[in-house]
């Protein structure tokens, strides 16, 4: 069947915020750009980003990048690439800045600077005393940057793709990525989409757990289009659970509410976190705080009938306070805990929230494939990812809080500058393969074809329980064999799905059975690499090994789809222009 075909400079694949700062880029340059998302692109994953944007302006007190680098390379557990890291810490007060330029509706102080509240894990003068780094608007921050930058992008023109999902990558006969396929939800519809060059930006996988944070529609699309073009997907054990989702619901309670002065407590009223981290308490690093509550309820301290979450306490801070710096955390609580945090603390429990890992990029946003064990990187032509679905890698084992946003304004911007510059050496269209649609209907065909098999929603509740059990805040080697062997059982259902009544599901079993197949890999690619990591780093914490290993595990791990099977490649400890951080003991 001959497929209809649209021509563009370049393709973006995710709406969100890293999709739409690359997108303004481009098109403000005047390419042809087109941007796919699966909802509408103030509708994506960035609009529930609460807290802030770190940025070291110095505008409550002094601060400076160095520091902002060294408490992200620290928070990162030294897994960071600190080249990397340097370029986005130092490029952090510019694309804030570039950000309130646009419109970006900012709280202020009084004297009209950018008002900037303590998050967990930043520090003055190299981890002596909290810092005020992040930069917010109210505590709807992912909100206001996706709005204000999607009235950028439709006056600079860029050309939208409302309710399509991107289904594969094309690369020709030299590997050189010319286009996607894509599926209007809708109609059904497959259209190829040929392209100078492609962005992926679809955000994290979250929905791999059963208990998260993340938006339905995180479902790993960027990550399965990859690995299925031969693409290895880096640092895939790290995840990272934030400590304060709402107990039973997920929903996230941003870390802001502690950056403002909220704290944690026990079923004994005890302000637990001066146990395990005395200096920042509450504000420690994520996964020090998630091991923290994970720690007092296995000890019995939890609250609630089964003791299995906490509290978290803010109506000291006054109504006032709350109202004017948390009213969407308020309205969270009253919804999904059925407490006014005015009155009552909020019952939470960590909840997973964040992919550290995703496509190997370096900090241009171009896709890199390393050659060998431990060898030199390759970029495959044509081809960027960034944003939650890339590892640049600035997170390393544990993304500071803040880091996120700032992760999809920097790279975004430096992805599209260039692409600018890339495509003015590239000026045409590379010719497609004859066969640059097949794997995508074969997929589908197979699909609509089959007249038994699995049920789509059993497999991915099938899924999303082995991965909470087997790979949850606290890990062992019993459990991740088990979750392996298991998610691979799942991993063959999945291949095995069927849409059982045709005649009444429209498009959405499509949809969700395409989005399962994505998830699997990425579940799968989880687990296999968690399992080979023989240490305590970060995010990954495995009771059987609870020490970090630098000398053997100072290294990136590559899950390979074809084989499943791992490579390594190592850390970059030198920076751009400063000394080296060299690991030590992570306390807070």
């Amino acid at each position: 069947m001959a497929l209809s075909r649209q021509i563009f400079d370049t393709v973006i694949v995710g709406g969100g915020g890293s999709g739409l700062r690359a997108a303004l880029q481009l098109a403000e340059a005047g390419h042809h750009v087109a941007v796919f998302s699966k909802v509408f692109p103030t509708r994506s994953h960035t609009v529930a980003a609460q807290g802030g944007i770190g940025a070291s302006l110095g505008n409550m007190q002094e601060d400076h990048w160095l520091w902002h680098m060294y408490d992200t390379i620290k928070g990162s557990d030294y897994l960071g690439d600190q080249d990397a890291i340097e370029f986005m810490c130092r490029k952090a007060a510019e694309v804030v800045y570039e950000l309130e330029h646009f419109g970006m509706p900012f709280d202020r102080n009084p004297d009209g600077t950018i008002y900037q509240r303590p998050f967990g894990g930043h520090s003055q003068n190299f981890g002596e005393r909290p810092v005020q780094r992040a930069c917010a608007a109210a505590d709807r921050t992912g909100h206001a940057m996706l709005h204000t930058l999607y009235q950028r992008n439709v006056r600079a023109h860029c050309q939208f793709f409302v309710e399509w999902m991107a289904l594969d990558l094309i690369r020709d006969y030299e590997g050189v990525v010319v286009g996607i396929v894509a599926l209007e939800m809708e109609t059904g519809q497959v259209v190829i989409f040929q392209a100078k060059s492609t962005i992926l930006a679809t955000g994290g996988a979250g929905r791999i757990y059963h208990s998260s944070t993340n938006a339905f529609i995180n479902t790993g699309d960027g990550l399965g289009m990859a690995a299925r073009a031969g693409v290895p997907l880096e640092d895939m054990e790290f995840w990272q659970f934030h400590p304060t989702g709402v107990a039973g619901a997920g929903v996230l309670i941003t870390e802001g509410v502690r950056g403002e002065g909220g704290i944690l407590l026990n079923s004994e009223g005890e302000r637990f976190m001066e146990r395990y981290a005395p200096t920042m308490k509450d504000l420690a690093s994520r996964d020090v705080v998630s091991r923290g509550i994970d720690q007092e309820i296995k000890e019995g301290r939890g609250v609630g009938p089964e003791k299995d979450h906490v509290l978290l306490k803010l109506d000291h801070l006054g109504a006032e306070v709350i109202n004017k710096r948390l009213p969407g955390i308020r309205e969270i609580a009253l919804k999904f805990a059925n407490v006014d945090p005015i009155r009552e603390p909020i019952p939470v429990v960590p909840t997973c929230h964040y992919q550290m890992g995703g496509i190997p990029t370096n900090y241009y946003g171009q896709v890199v494939a390393p050659r060998g064990a431990l060898g030199t990187s390759e970029v495959i032509p044509g081809l960027y990812a960034i944003g939650e679905c890339a590892c640049v890698s600035v997170h390393g084992a544990n993304r500071l809080g803040t880091n996120s946003l700032l992760d999809l304004l920097v790279f975004g911007k430096s992805a599209g500058d260039h692409l600018c510059e890339w495509l003015k050496t590239n000026p045409q269209h590379r010719d497609l393969p004859h066969d640059a649609a097949d794997r995508s209907m074969e997929r589908l065909s197979r699909l609509d074809g089959a007249q038994s098999g699995e049920n789509i929603t059993e497999v991915a509740q099938a899924m999303r329980r082995t991965v909470q059990h087997h790979a949850g805040v606290f890990r062992t080697g019993t459990l991740l064999r088990e979750g392996v062997e298991k998610i691979r059982e799942v991993a063959k259902r999945a291949r095995n799905t069927a849409i059982k009544d045709k005649s009444r599901v429209f498009n959405t079993a499509r949809i969700e059975a395409l989005e399962l197949e994505n998830l699997v890999i990425v579940a799968e690619a989880t687990l296999v690499a968690a399992e080979a990591r023989t240490e305590s780093r970060g995010a990954q914490a495995r009771e059987d090994f609870k020490d970090r290993d630098d000398k053997n595990w100072l290294k990136h791990s590559l899950w390979y789809m074809e084989g499943s099977r791992l490579d390594y490649k190592p850390v970059n400890l030198q920076p751009l222009t400063v000394e080296s951080f060299e690991p030590k003991v992570r306390v807070y």
